[in-house]
């Protein structure tokens, strides 16, 4: 047999390298994706919404009857003591009352003498029960020290003598605001009554201690009677009102804690739920859409001096936690999709009640238990796994079934994607 010459030789080669340059032309690349990893840890399920503080309980301080008013010096945001003097009103001339408004001014006064009566019972009334859960929280307490009652119970307690405790500071306002009333009713009787000393000036007192909110009338001026003057408040009792939608809100349950972000501070604060109001209300969105909202009440959980440079009216945002653990398997969200034969039995669903003409709302959170589907990277090629998800947040997802921490999965799997498909993580 002829030996093959050099020239051949080299010749057979080139042919052979110009092959292995063709076929690596020519083989798929792999796709470039994405990858993170199974975890374990904390996870919380929150409803998320702005919120506005308000004061728990405001007072009106206004004239109790007509006359020209003092200049009023006080200033908003002024500390006020009760009974302190917050205007002086000059009596107008004064009028002999008629028969029947001698009448009408005697059932006043005497209208006030029972409501300051009544104060007074609640006063009581709000301080035994602020007694007895203070004594209920004390006795807590030494069981959670003992590990006999969970930290839940513990907190509850703690939060309802706190309100009880406020409820015995309004109580103590109202007692106050009471005696203001009758000392009016009766100045009424006296400056209309026969040789009343009507041209003596009448100070207006200040009924609970607190600040100044707002000052309605700062210069001398005339006023009727029962003319509002200044606007009062314990900055104390600071509360938060966030308007949920109702969807959200009845799966928000007193004692729920919250999380009190972006008010200002550098800190995150703490809160629970007091109330979830029972009636809803309708409120047109910034996009012209008719919503149904409901009010829920946040007390601070936080001492008074971590949020004491809140006042009324000032703007927060709420993370309500409704679900949390502290040691879960979760997935990023964005590894999910559903299965093959869920998405077809959607689609479906979704013609079926396009030709009915449904247009309901299918937007929402899915049961525990819902298919899904993610895919694995192992060996270089993307694997589908079919997982089972609880609990998800807008990040993570709780797993149920079908996933150990520490596997890698495909974030934002694109149609590039599918079994068995070559991949390399993107740099």
């Amino acid at each position: 047999m002829k030996k093959p010459s050099r020239r051949q030789v080299i010749w057979g080669l080139v042919l052979l390298v110009v092959v292995a340059l063709v076929v690596l032309a020519l083989r798929p690349k792999p796709v470039e994706v994405d990858v993170a990893t199974v975890g374990r840890g904390p996870l919380a399920v929150t409803v998320d919404e702005e919120g506005e503080t308000r004061v728990h309980r405001r007072f009106m301080v206004s004239t109790p009857l007509a006359g020209r008013v003092q200049r009023i010096d006080l200033e908003p945001g002024d500390p006020v003591a009760a009974g302190a003097t917050v205007a002086v009103i000059e009596p107008a001339a004064p009028a002999l009352l008629d028969a029947r408004s001698r009448a009408e001014a005697e059932a006043q006064a005497k209208a006030a003498r029972a409501s300051l009566v009544r104060a007074q019972a609640q006063l009581q009334q709000a301080e035994a029960q602020r007694d007895f859960a203070e004594a209920d929280a004390a006795r807590m307490r030494r069981l959670r020290e003992s590990r006999v009652v969970s930290r839940e119970q513990l907190e509850s307690a703690e939060t309802e003598a706190r309100s009880l405790g406020e409820a015995a500071k309004a109580a103590r306002a109202a007692v106050a605001a009471a005696r203001q009333d009758l000392a009016a009713a009766e100045a009424r009787l006296m400056h209309g009554s026969p040789g009343g000393a009507a041209a003596e000036p009448v100070e207006v007192t200040a009924p609970i201690d607190g600040v100044v909110l707002r000052r309605l009338h700062e210069s001398e001026s005339v006023v009727p009677a029962g003319e509002p003057l200044l606007e009062m408040a314990d900055p104390a009792q600071l509360e938060i009102v966030s308007d949920l939608l109702s969807s959200d809100a009845v799966r928000v349950d007193p004692g729920d804690p919250v999380r009190i972000e972006q008010w200002g501070g550098d800190a995150v604060l703490d809160g629970r739920v007091r109330r979830v109001e029972p009636y809803g209300f309708t409120k047109i969105s910034a996009l012209g859409v008719e919503e149904q909202r409901v009010n829920v009440i946040v007390d601070f959980a936080d001492p008074r001096a971590a949020w004491d440079q809140l006042g009324d009216g000032y703007r927060v945002e709420l993370a309500i936690i409704i679900w949390q653990q502290d040691d879960v398997v979760q997935v990023p969200t964005s590894a999910l999709f559903r299965r093959p034969e869920k998405a077809a039995a959607m689609d479906s669903g979704a013609d079926g009640m396009a030709d009915e003409g449904s247009g309901g709302d299918s937007a929402g959170s899915d049961p525990a238990g819902e298919p899904w589907a993610v895919y694995l990277v192992s060996d270089g090629r993307a694997t589908r796994r079919d997982v089972t998800i609880g609990r998800k947040t807008g990040l993570h997802a709780q797993v149920l079934a079908g996933l150990e921490p520490g596997d890698e999965v495909i974030v934002h799997p694109s149609d590039a994607v599918s079994e068995g498909t070559e991949v390399a993580e993107r740099e």
